[in-house]
């Protein structure tokens, strides 16, 4: 099987993961607000030399047997190492016009880059759009993006890819909220902080239970050092409350989660250890 691509089962459903590609970042993206020379003893940690750290854009199919349902779709024209969704799916053997179902956990460019093609159609061209509608209101709303941290070239791309990504989808838009029902047996979990309308989701089959973290967390560092955010956090301090919430929500029920930049597959479960958690991978 292909290492872009892992298949595993949530009680009756068929879940795969699939990778878009990867991107590397310097490592102050990641841990903004982290003391650096705690941060570079972390990373050796890790077997992470300090600088850049390449992260996953693992994107998610569910079969449930009534609908077939994409976890966002990637990044992209956002690198030259990304927008391999649609040519991992075929190899899945996943038709994308059979997709029925697309949900957005947030308007990030590296989870809607994939909505489109270059000429602004639909990539996924029998499906719905689902998004929180929070979110869609944020980035359909030219929001004001002063307050990140981050250099202005990098602003004007999170502009240009909502503009480009979410507008052609409207006409097929499904505007939830949290605790809401998406398809049956995959619910929609508020999780704000990282952005206004950043949507968990708990997939549940069988007595199983995975939970799609997304953003809550961006890598398996976040868990063990619960304090540190990430620049691209919009309200840094709902963020870190929203992490330890879910984060002990899925310790508790003992789920499967993925984590979307998490190492790929992006699939493992979470345990107390110490003022945090640990990532145990698949």
């Amino acid at each position: 099987m292909s290492s872009d691509i892992f298949r595993f089962k949530v009680g009756d459903y068929e879940c795969i993961s699939v990778s878009d590609g990867t991107i590397a970042y310097p490592q102050e993206i990641f841990f903004a607000n982290a003391p650096k020379e705690r941060l570079e003893q972390v990373l050796r940690a890790h077997n992470l030399q300090p600088g850049e750290i390449t992260v996953p854009y693992t994107c998610l199919v569910v079969k449930t047997g009534e609908n077939l349902v994409l976890v966002d779709t990637g990044a992209g024209s956002l690198a030259p190492s990304t927008g391999k969704l649609l040519a991992n799916l075929r190899s899945a053997d996943i038709d994308a016009g059979k997709i029925d179902t697309v949900i957005l956990t947030h308007g990030h460019p590296d989870h809607i880059g994939g909505n489109v093609d270059e000429e602004g159609k639909p990539l996924f061209p029998n499906a719905r759009y689902v998004i929180h509608k929070d979110e869609w209101d944020f980035w359909v709303s030219k929001p004001d993006l002063t307050q990140l941290g981050v250099p202005d070239e990098m602003k004007q791309m999170l502009l240009a890819f909502a503009q480009k990504n979410l507008p052609p989808v409207k006409d097929r838009l499904r505007l939830i909220d949290g605790g809401m029902e998406i398809v049956p047996g995959i619910r929609a979990v508020s999780a704000s902080g990282h952005t206004p309308g950043l949507t968990v989701l708990a997939i549940t089959s069988g007595g199983e239970q995975l939970w799609h973290i997304s953003d809550v967390a961006l890598h398996p560092i976040h868990l063990e050092e619960p304090e540190w955010y990430c620049v691209f956090d919009l309200a840094p301090k709902k963020a870190l409350t929203t992490k330890r919430e879910i984060m002990e929500r899925a310790a508790a029920e003992n789920a499967l989660v993925l984590g979307p930049h998490f190492p790929f597959p992006s699939l493992g479960r979470i345990a107390p250890k110490g003022a945090g958690w640990q990532w145990q991978p698949v």
